[in-house]
């Protein structure tokens, strides 16, 4: 028996085509026109071609036959990332904005943004699925254990255009962070160099015989509450995109990491009244809020992401809100 599937929001404006290639990926374009022409496609009742633009709310017809495409089908690639259809579906549901030049996800947290060797699942991989038709390309990362927005292109004058606002420092990042100690200061600016996981005072030659010198991170911060006098919520505007910049200016600038960090938290405290909440293996950093000019229209944006579900509970627990 047919399944009528109705087009949600992020998908607005999506040709009926390409709607169909993410629902199921390894369905030939053959089969689909095929099934076009035979009738066994429809969309409001009503026969198509394939090119048909859809709608918020359009019903579309699909033919049980489709279903051999989504049992057991597992996508994998020569990185040997694997990933099956129900994974696809839940990282098209964590799209934030999608357009013909980039899809902007809420990254769930313990999600790689790029494959590599031992790593099954990656926004990179997944994303082409989704979109077989255009080129995608990453433009900035998130660390696998972060969550919260990602802005990928999907055109290489898209890719070029944001890659530059990112190195420029164009882009206006928000991170908001749970860390596990007092914050002394309300706000400020952390400016100093960091590399290979450490913290320097000055850009010096790291003393491991490789001569690397360490590459300057500023982090402007700003305390948003506290609680039992032990965490602190803070919202931070990181001006450099270093390497775990974030979780270093936490844990040793402040001198309270972030909860969950399993890397840099080791010498936060995990005893006294919050004890449960701080023995975490989730990450409390995420990615909220981001403004950046559209490489194709031009305009400024100011995307927000919603508070991963993990952190929610927590939030209301202590009494914490968003700015």
């Amino acid at each position: 028996m047919a399944e009528i599937m109705y087009i949600s929001k992020v998908e607005d404006g999506v040709r009926l085509q390409r709607w169909f290639l993410r629902q199921f990926p390894s369905m030939p374009q053959r089969e689909f026109y095929k099934l076009c022409r035979g009738g066994q496609i429809r969309v409001n009742s009503k026969r198509v071609k394939g090119q048909e633009i859809l709608r918020i709310g359009d019903a579309i017809r699909v033919p049980p036959t489709l279903k051999n495409y989504a049992q057991g089908c597992v996508q994998k690639t020569e990185c040997g990332n694997q990933f099956s259809l129900t994974d696809l579906e839940k990282l098209r549901q964590c799209i934030v904005h999608d357009d013909a030049d980039i899809v902007v996800f809420n990254k769930p947290a313990g999600l790689a943004v790029q494959g590599g060797t031992g790593i099954r699942k990656s926004i990179d991989k997944m994303a082409a699925a989704l979109f077989p038709y255009d080129k995608i390309s990453l433009v900035h990362r998130l660390d696998k254990e972060t969550s919260g927005l990602l802005v990928v292109a999907k055109n290489q004058r898209a890719a070029q255009n944001l890659a530059e606002q990112f190195q420029s420092r164009a882009v206006h990042k928000d991170y908001l962070a749970l860390l596990n100690g007092d914050v002394k200061d309300n706000s400020g600016v952390i400016d100093n160099w960091v590399a290979k996981g450490q913290v320097f005072d000055s850009a010096k030659r790291l003393d491991n015989g490789s001569g690397q010198r360490p590459q300057r991170a500023v982090t402007e911060y700003k305390v948003l509450g506290r609680a039992a006098g032990c965490v602190s919520w803070v919202q931070f505007s990181p001006k450099t995109g270093r390497t775990h910049q974030l979780r270093l200016h936490s844990a040793f600038s402040l001198n309270a990491p972030i909860v969950g960090d399993g890397l840099y938290g080791g010498r936060q405290k995990k005893d006294g009244p919050l004890s449960v909440i701080l023995e975490t293996n989730n990450l409390f950093l995420f990615a909220y809020k981001l403004t950046f000019q559209h490489p194709g229209t031009g305009r400024m944006m100011t995307l927000r992401a919603v508070v991963p579900e993990f952190m929610v509970p927590v939030l209301k627990f202590l009494e914490l809100k968003l700015p």
